[in-house]
């Protein structure tokens, strides 16, 4: 049973210094458990935050994919993949509902310090994979075998069954019910 944890961040304010992250544990399709923690808001600590709240788990060893929305959580705060992988050592993959508007990415990294250090982060999680219905970025594993794990993962839509249910509980836990699309 292939089983991942999809990671999201829960909503925030433009003002909070601290963001909620869900870790949501699946066997394929079903819940299986969570974790939760935070990082700062386009802070530098995603990746630390990440592998520490997977390797100090109790699913560490039966985790075979780490799932997360995006390169980034708490606005900016852009996880280095590659890092991430080795890390945890497992792939590592960054699922994103369409291409993202680089452009505009870069623009709004560089109003943020050290922006050449997050524009290399991104670059370092390697090309964007279109593989419908998935866009993704993937360290570990090769993009054919990601796209096979991201379908068995996925019950309907476009989006794995961990990363929903993970901006589900973010969306819950803050705002005291679930909105919005993962």
């Amino acid at each position: 049973m292939l089983r991942v944890i999809g990671f999201d961040d829960a909503p925030f304010a433009r003002d909070d210094e601290d963001v909620s992250v869900a870790g949501v544990v699946c066997a394929e399709t079903r819940f299986e458990g969570m974790v939760w923690g935070t990082v700062t808001r386009d802070g530098w600590d995603a990746t630390d935050v990440l592998a520490d709240l997977l390797v100090g788990s109790k699913y560490a060893r039966q985790v075979r994919v780490v799932l997360i929305d995006g390169i980034a959580v708490g606005g900016l705060n852009v996880i280095d993949l590659p890092e991430l992988a080795k890390r945890v050592g497992v792939p590592c993959v960054a699922v994103m509902r369409k291409h993202p508007d680089m452009e505009a990415m870069t623009r709004a990294i560089e109003r943020l310090p050290s922006p050449d250090r997050r524009l290399e982060l991104i670059a370092r999680a390697g090309p964007i994979h279109d593989r419908p219905p998935f866009v993704f970025q993937v360290a570990g594993l090769d993009p054919d075998a990601t796209h096979d794990m991201l379908v068995r993962s996925t019950d309907t839509g476009h989006v794995p069954e961990a990363l929903r249910i993970a901006h589900m509980i973010g969306s819950a836990v803050i705002d005291g019910e679930s909105r919005g699309r993962a």
